[in-house]
């Protein structure tokens, strides 16, 4: 578990747009660790971790991109019932708000990694840390 920085960036939701940011960053070598997609009528929010985002910024600051950082919290869940209504009842009896989430995992894999936008990441982390 630990905190991370996502980056938001605010791209024009046409077709090709993804795979010009996604270019710039495998040209880079920069590894896209989490991503999330969300589209409003004329541009879409896409939501990612990568491996390195401080050159990543560099990039799209030179492209333009309008990014907006924000402190996320990763957690290695178990893939199982429960799991998740495990942590968000942790951080409701710690009046600490999940803001927004996403998470995948496969059917047959054990864990998956979950993406948590929370009003705290520090105390989140300080008190699912031993879960």
């Amino acid at each position: 578990m630990e905190i991370a920085t996502q980056l938001a960036l605010f791209l024009e939701n046409t077709p090709g747009t993804l795979a010009a940011v996604c270019d710039e960053l495998a040209k880079a070598e920069i590894n896209i660790l989490a991503l999330t997609i969300s589209d409003t009528v004329d541009h879409s929010v896409v939501r990612m971790i990568v491996s390195d985002t401080d050159k990543a910024l560099s990039i799209f600051e030179e492209h333009g991109t309008l990014v907006v950082e924000n402190e996320v919290l990763l957690i290695e869940i178990d893939n199982k019932p429960g799991s998740l209504s495990k942590i968000a009842q942790e951080l409701a009896g710690a009046e600490i708000n999940i803001e927004y989430a996403y998470l995948a995992t496969g059917q047959k894999t054990s864990q998956g990694l979950m993406v948590l936008r929370l009003s705290d990441a520090e105390k989140g982390l300080s008190l699912l840390k031993d879960l």
